[in-house]
Formats: C-alpha cells, sequence, structure tokens
C-alpha cells in the first residue's frame, strides 16, 4: 500500500487502502464516480501541503490530482482600463510555478502569493492567501465536480462564499475542484502593496504598486526566512505552513484580550490587531503564540514549532501525527489559557480532530 507520508509536506500519514493517479480532469471525475459508486470514502490529494493525515492513513481511495492544463485568453478590459487576462488551470497544476511563469507573462494578481507550496485545485478550498493578497480577489470561476449530481458546473466567484481562509469547498466534500479560472491584469506592475511587512522590506509606501519580479522576489526571501518555503535539505520547512488561522474577534473580546496581556506581559504591551470592515479585528496568532511561552524552536519531542516562524509545526524527522497534535493542542490551550482566545486548525484534518 502506499504511504500517504511521501506525499504530504508534513512527511507524515499512514497507507491509503486504494491509490490513484488523474492525469486529466477526466480520469479524475471517472475515479472519483467509481469509488462513490462502490460507497468507498474518497480523498482527493494535490500537493499535500495542507493535510494532516491519520497515522492510520485512509481506509478508502486516494486519487492524487495529476491534471496539467493551463491555458490563456484575453478578455478585454477591467474598470480602471488595463486589460484582463483570463488564466486556466487545471486543479493539478503546481502552484508556485504558476505564479513565477505568470509573473513573467506580465500578469498581475497572483505575485504576493509566491512560494506557496501545493496546487491549484487546493487554492479556491482554502481561499488561500498570504501578504495582504488572497485567491478570491482574482477568481472568476471554478469547474467543479458536484459528487451529489454527477454533473460538472462552473461556480461564479460569489458562489464560491470566500471569506478569511475560506470557502463553501472546505469542509464539505460535495464537490471536486477541477478547474479554477483567475482574471489577472496584464500590467507589469504589481498590485497594491497591502502588508507592513512587504511595504517596509520594499523601502514603499502602503498602496503603492511595485514592479512584478520585485514583488515576488520580496515574498520569497521573507517566506524563506520563516522557513516557509519547502526545502528539502532543511527539515525546518517539513511542515504545513501555518497550522492556525489568525483569530479574528469581536472589538469587546479584543478588549478582553489586550487586558490579559497587559496583566501578563506589562501595561505598555501593544497586541497587534486589524481592524476590519464589519468592527472585528484580526489577531497575529504568531504573537499569541509566542507570548504565551512557545517560543521559535519551542518542543523537546519528535514534532516541533519551527526554529524560523512560531506558526509553523515541523516534523524534523521522526515524528508520528500523533506527536504533531500532542503539540498542537499544548499550544492551543497555552494560548487559550493565557489570552482566552481559542485558536482554530488551518490544515485539513484527514482521520484525526484537534
Amino acid at each position: 500500500m502506499t504511504a500517504l507520508s511521501e506525499y504530504t509536506t508534513l512527511r507524515l500519514g499512514g497507507p491509503a487502502r486504494t491509490f490513484l493517479v488523474a492525469g486529466t480532469t477526466d480520469e479524475l471525475v471517472a475515479a472519483v464516480t467509481r469509488a462513490d459508486a462502490a460507497g468507498e470514502p474518497v480523498l482527493v490529494l494535490g500537493g499535500g501541503s495542507n493535510l494532516v493525515v491519520s497515522d492510520d492513513g485512509f481506509p478508502g481511495t486516494v486519487v492524487l490530482v495529476d491534471s496539467k492544463g493551463v491555458s490563456f485568453e484575453e478578455a478585454g478590459t477591467d474598470d480602471e482600463g488595463e486589460p484582463v487576462v483570463l488564466l486556466r488551470a487545471d486543479a493539478g497544476v503546481e502552484w508556485d510555478p504558476l505564479v513565477e511563469r505568470v509573473v513573467a507573462e506580465g500578469l498581475s494578481g497572483l505575485e504576493f502569493l509566491s512560494g506557496i507550496p501545493g496546487r491549484v485545485g487546493s487554492t479556491p478550498i482554502q481561499n488561500v492567501g498570504a501578504y495582504g493578497q488572497d485567491v478570491s480577489q482574482t477568481i472568476r470561476e471554478v469547474l467543479v465536480h458536484d459528487r451529489r449530481t454527477g454533473e460538472r458546473r462552473r461556480m461564479t466567484n460569489a458562489e464560491c462564499g470566500f471569506s478569511y481562509r475560506d470557502s463553501v469547498f472546505k469542509g464539505d466534500d460535495r464537490h471536486v475542484v477541477c478547474e479554477v479560472v483567475f482574471a489577472l491584469r496584464r500590467s507589469k506592475l504589481s498590485r497594491p502593496v497591502a502588508y507592513a511587512e512587504v511595504a517596509r522590506t520594499l523601502g514603499a509606501e502602503a498602496g503603492t504598486r511595485v514592479p512584478l519580479e520585485r514583488a515576488r522576489e520580496t515574498v520569497l526571501g521573507l517566506r524563506r526566512g520563516k522557513g516557509m518555503v519547502l526545502d528539502p535539505a532543511d527539515p525546518d520547512t517539513r511542515s504545513a505552513g501555518s497550522f492556525f488561522t489568525n483569530p479574528v474577534v469581536t472589538a469587546e473580546e479584543f478588549a478582553a484580550v489586550r487586558e490579559r496581556a497587559a496583566a501578563r506581559l506589562g501595561a505598555d504591551v501593544q497586541v497587534p490587531g486589524h481592524p476590519d470592515a464589519r468592527g472585528n479585528v484580526k489577531l497575529s496568532a504568531a504573537w499569541l503564540i509566542d507570548r504565551a511561552g512557545f517560543t521559535k524552536g519551542y518542543g523537546d519531542g519528535p514534532a516541533r514549532i519551527s526554529g524560523k516562524h512560531s506558526l509553523a509545526l515541523t516534523n524534523p524527522g521522526g515524528a508520528t501525527t500523533k506527536d504533531l497534535l500532542e503539540l498542537a493542542r499544548e499550544v492551543r490551550a497555552g494560548v487559550e489559557e493565557a489570552f482566552g482566545v481559542r485558536l482554530v486548525n488551518e490544515p485539513v484534518m484527514v482521520g484525526v480532530s484537534l
């Protein structure tokens, strides 16, 4: 049997009872349809960069999506008069090489998402985002196989129900993502810089636009410094990326967090918080983890917090999924005790729960 640890960036996960590779959308749909007809559990697997799989493996059919189709189509201009190009990419296309290609083609809209591991099909599920940009800003539509009706259909951006690191696809296996269509601008300049750390590194004002290549290289540099770019030679990058999402709390809850922080860390402590349009506040999970005592490199067992970033839980070698989850639970409980905030995992759990 195929060990799923060979197909996850954490290098964790037991065997799959049945393992298939789908090289085209038709093969993907056929494999899922056959398994559904047989009453088999199905796991659709992309790059494995956002999965935590049980040590017991998966008691059904795992379909590795390896479709490679990519095409471009001119689509008029946007509201600002800039040319629009539709990028159609199959679900099995590797994400970062695609971002590298569109940047080289002079297409703007994905540049701040450089260096993220995984494949195209996972991006709408998580509403993948980083450094002030997420895929919902450019996704035009998603081609899905509806396992309930057996039909393929195109879902609009609105139908995808995007929100922070979420969509109608997350936590619901009704739809199999087959293709994603992105609407990009033909421009040598990035979308406006929206993240303070990126702006500081670039030496640019927030809201300005910078050359695409410069935006990409800046993000890659920042991600490498945090161990968020996969490197086979560096066990500290053997993770699922950010293990916890940044909590979003009400203004009242934020005030309570600040009170707890002041009591714990001193009256002059500044708790990072970013208000949103709804009056809520997005906190920094990394800050909460670090200030709760779980510093970079924390852990004396086989699973550890990355030495480069507090948000990444890593398998330096020899860890099991059980080890990783024990560490994650310890961190979650510590943050909740310190600040009254319960962290939520970002990776998808397969056969396990936090």
